[in-house]
């Protein structure tokens, strides 16, 4: 096979330049790609290794002799299903997007014949993607299966959420506040909180194996076509070229695995950037609802998923990786909701045509798998992505670009008291995509005494936020029961949760403000900013994840749950970030 080939890609080619490609010899509709994709994942997928089920075990054995539980368990279903009905064929536009994509997937598989099964998960996926877009703006909204009303532990904690305009998020874009500082300190293209967060989890990743991975650049190429904002800042052309040269002198299953990915990226952003256009057009009417199920939710979602952590090709199938990839999305989704309404993203599961009680199900998995991130035994396996969940709750925390403050200050605490989202015990969620997970209610262990360096946290909170502190010393006891005497940074570990943490708590004591909620929101950029370095510290750097993605994920009052709710309102944007 030659390497030495020029991946002439119509990335950034205007549409009238491009040349007409024949049709794809294999065209299926969008429906069939959706089920097909789904039968694809089903074949590939590996189940559980015996040393992450052995682990699994190790931290059930040790949580139980803390507290032997009585459990309630909340079943959650098999992501993987066949699409529940037909989409819409794609119109022109889409039927030439479809075929200038196979055009340059066709090339990338002629030359690195390895990526053909992601390939072809590309092709499917934008297949899919193309019909949903359609039928969403075609087809009138079934508004009797948007709305099922439960009664369970879950649904009864969902929040009201608070009503919002276009213009409060205009914190999101990427060259709004407080995006302008810098994550990291070497390269210019990373000064972006975008890349910045997707950075430190590979750096995260590689210290135990190290993969060479950590200063790779061939697979940053996925990050230009998604974020418009970034490429007017970055030499893309020349980066390109060091992409080429870099395939041709030594290649790797990955960097041509990334080439694919940008490939999808490109066309998603297209296709959703051609039918809101034709909705400010008004040629149709977008509506607040779209036609993912569950599992075609799911499936559109792992190819985002892949877009962002490349994971070693060894990995890329098991069913503990998946699972985890998808958590992560839904956690981007769970407080990304309000903006996607408004701006229109087609891909936001809390718009898509599931039950009330599913998207509960998804948001409890997240945390279960959250907690299970604290867990010493779930790192005992390094495996690409263990550390995903973890630092994705981290950096959405220490960006302000999510809504965990913004959003999540609700009015009033509510009780801790039988709270089942306190007693979700921890969970990796392996077979979420394939059989099904089990999720477990029990009551939550607690440390008898805090290790030192907790301790010197749980004494600041008390001198210096007393009305707070038997809030924050309780989560730091649940804390420590789940992850183990805690070896992090005192000092910087303290500044991030003093401006985040314990003021949202704060402001959730106080009379409602929108202001108090966006300085808030406001600070903790500034707060990621300046303390974001110590994330990357070898001896405390994940301690500091551990502890962080705790606190802003799974601490009472679960601002990250306060993020859940959703207010259907008109698609008013007219850009997309995210």
């Amino acid at each position: 096979m030659s390497q030495d080939v020029r991946l002439d890609l119509p990335f950034d080619t205007p549409v009238g330049d491009r040349p007409v490609y024949a049709e794809p010899s294999a065209q299926l509709g969008p429906a069939e790609a959706a089920n097909a994709l789904a039968r694809l994942f089903a074949q590939h997928i590996d189940g559980s290794t015996e040393q992450f089920r052995d682990c699994q075990n190790a931290d059930e054995e040790r949580l139980d002799a803390l507290i032997p539980p009585p459990a309630t368990p909340l079943r959650v279903a098999g992501a993987i299903q066949p699409a529940p009905r037909a989409f819409l064929p794609p119109d022109e536009e889409g039927q030439a997007r479809l075929r200038r994509l196979d055009a340059s997937l066709r090339l990338i598989e002629a030359a690195f014949p390895q990526v053909s099964t992601d390939a072809e998960v590309c092709r499917l996926t934008c297949t899919m993607l193309e019909g949903a877009w359609r039928s969403r703006a075609l087809t009138p909204p079934r508004e009797q299966e948007q709305t099922t009303d439960c009664s369970c532990s879950l649904c009864r904690r969902l929040p009201t959420p608070p009503a919002r305009t276009l213009t409060d998020y205009s914190w999101r874009q990427s060259a709004g506040r407080p995006l302008t500082v810098k994550t990291w300190p070497y390269r210019r293209e990373l000064d972006s909180v975008l890349t910045g967060g997707w950075s430190v989890v590979r750096q995260m990743n590689d210290l135990e194996q190290d993969l060479g991975y950590r200063h790779r650049f061939e697979d940053d190429i996925l990050l230009f076509h998604e974020y418009k904002r970034v490429i007017d800042d970055i030499d893309t052309a020349h980066l390109t070229q060091l992409v080429e040269g870099r395939l041709a002198e030594s290649f790797s299953t990955n960097s041509a695995r990334a080439l694919v990915c940008g490939l999808f990226a490109a066309h998603k952003r297209s296709v959703d950037e051609y039918w809101l256009q034709q909705h400010h057009a008004g040629n149709v009417v977008l509506p607040q609802t779209n036609p993912l199920s569950q599992g075609t939710y799911s499936v559109l979602q792992m190819m985002d998923c892949l877009f962002w952590h490349v994971s070693p090709d060894t990995e890329l199938w098991q069913e503990e990786h998946l699972a985890s990839l998808l958590l992560c999305r839904v956690v981007d989704d769970m407080t990304d909701v309000r903006v996607d309404a408004l701006t229109g993203e087609i891909s936001n599961f809390w718009l898509a045509d599931m039950p009330t009680h599913t998207k509960a199900l998804y948001a409890a998995s997240a945390i279960a798998l959250v907690k299970y991130g604290c867990l010493p035994e779930a790192h005992q396996r390094p495996m690409w992505n263990t550390w995903l969940m973890p630092s994705t709750v981290v950096w959405m925390g220490l960006t302000g670009r999510h809504a965990l403050w913004f959003d999540g200050i609700t009015e009033g605490l509510p009780p801790a008291e039988d709270c089942p989202l306190c007693d979700l015990r921890p969970d990796a969620c392996t077979g979420l995509l394939t059989d099904g997970a089990t999720l477990t209610i029990a009551p939550r262990p607690s440390a008898p005494d805090l290790s030192p360096r907790t301790a010197e946290l749980s004494a600041r909170c008390r001198a210096q936020h007393p009305e707070t502190w038997p809030l924050f010393d309780a989560e730091l006891h649940a804390f420590e029961a789940l992850h183990g005497p805690w070896q992090g940074c005192v000092d910087s570990t303290w500044e991030i949760l003093r401006r985040t943490y314990i003021a949202a708590v704060e402001a959730s004591r106080a009379e409602p403000s929108t202001a108090r909620a966006r300085q808030i929101q406001q600070d903790s950029g500034a707060v990621g900013a300046e303390f974001f370095y110590a994330l990357y510290e070898p001896e405390t750097g994940r301690e500091d994840t551990a502890l962080l993605a705790y606190m802003f994920g799974c601490a009472h009052p679960h601002f990250l749950w306060n993020a859940t709710g959703h207010r259907p309102s008109d698609v008013t944007g007219d850009w997309l970030d995210g």
